[in-house]
Formats: C-alpha cells, structure tokens, sequence
C-alpha cells in the first residue's frame, strides 16, 4: 500500500501544475472553454485524472491560473523606466493584446473581479497612479476607474466571441450592425446614426487605446 502510495505520489509530483496551466491554456485557444474538460486534459497530458487533481482542485481553479499565468507576464516584464503614463498605457495595451489572442480571458476575468490575475493588473495600475502624483484620497478611485474599463474590454470580447462563435467575421458582423443603426429614426438615434459608417471599420486596438488616454488625461488634471 505504502508503495502504491509513494508511486502516485511521484507521477503527480513529475506532472507540475505549470505543465498542466499550459496543457489547458491550448485547449482554451484552441476550442474555447467549453472543450476544457479534465478527461481532455488528461488525455493531452497522457495521464490520469487524478495525478491532476493533485494539482488542481476544479475548473475554475484552473482557469483562474491559466488567466493568472498570462497576466503574471505582463506584470512581471512591465518596464518601469518610463514615465508613469505610458506604463500604464504599456500595461493597459499587453492586457488587450492578451485577450485578443486569447478570447476566453475576456470571460475569466469579468466573471471572476478578485481573482489573482485581476489584483496583478490592479497594483500594477495603482502604483503608477502613485507614481503620477494622484492625492491619497482619490488613488482608488483613480486607479478603479482605469482597471473598470479594462475589465469592459473583457465583458466585451467574452461577448463577441459568442457571436464570433456562429461563424460570422467581424467585418460581415459590425456591418450588419452598422446597417441597423442606419435605419434608427433619426430623431430618437441621432448620434447612433451618425457613427454607424465608422463601426465596421474602426480599430479596436486603436479605440482602445484613445479610452485609456482620456482617462489618464482626467486623472492628471486633479494631481
């Protein structure tokens, strides 16, 4: 029984959680989160149930750490010789990159605000917002607002990965939309109809970026 024991104990230790985080985080590019299953990982792993299980209690811890394991590389590589603005424009940035490539984070973290991935971006942003100069009393709020868009961008992918889903492109998508919003009475959707050429089109990225920038212009002007 002991050595029953000691040899479970070893293929679990020779199976490390980092392995495993990264097994899942293919399947997740891969097939979404939905295709990530222990028996799927398992069978990646070419292992058992159980030597995971030593590891990783459920799904939603994994996922936690898959989400956690990317935002880490952002956080941890940020280059802190710049000035406080553009850190935290360069941090925003590696955020909406890491969705962008990988979607079912979008879901993670706004479904999950305290989890460890979202206090990572969370001190990340609020020590620049030190750095700035901000008042005491207003750095939460300051920071909070930057990490709510953030977390918007998020929402948001989650949600267009399901419409994404059905095999639509984003062109043939927004354009559809933007056909729509064309056809809004124009007393009641003024603006809506206005902006509706530019929805196909604009840059996400781009967007983005401009969001954060009005932001931080904000906070610069109470330091």
């Amino acid at each position: 029984m002991a050595t029953l024991t000691q040899r479970t104990e070893r293929r679990a230790n020779a199976l490390s959680k980092e392995r495993i985080v990264e097994a899942a985080i293919e399947i997740l590019d891969a097939d979404g989160e939905g295709a990530l299953t222990f028996r799927a990982l398992a069978a990646r792993l070419k292992t058992g149930s159980g030597a995971i299980y030593w590891h990783v209690a459920d799904k939603s811890e994994l996922l936690a750490a898959a989400a956690d394991q990317l935002v880490a590389g952002l956080t941890t590589g940020a280059k802190t010789d710049l000035p406080p603005r553009e850190v935290i424009r360069a941090l925003a940035l590696g955020v909406f990159d890491v969705i962008d490539a990988h979607p079912w984070i979008g879901g993670q973290l706004s479904r999950d605000p305290w989890q460890h991935a979202v206090l990572r971006i969370l001190e990340g942003v609020g020590a620049q917002v030190q750095a700035l100069g901000v008042p005491r009393p207003i750095q939460f709020n300051a920071t909070t607002a930057i990490l709510s868009f953030i977390l918007g961008l998020a929402g948001q992918y989650a949600a267009g990965a399901r419409f994404f889903a059905s095999g639509s492109d984003r062109a043939t998508l927004l354009g559809a939309i933007a056909d729509k919003w064309e056809r809004l009475d124009p007393v009641a959707y003024p603006f809506v109809r206005q902006v509706a050429a530019q929805l196909p089109e604009h840059d996400d990225r781009e967007q983005f970026l401009a969001g954060v920038d009005l932001i931080l212009a904000g906070i610069e002007t109470v330091r």
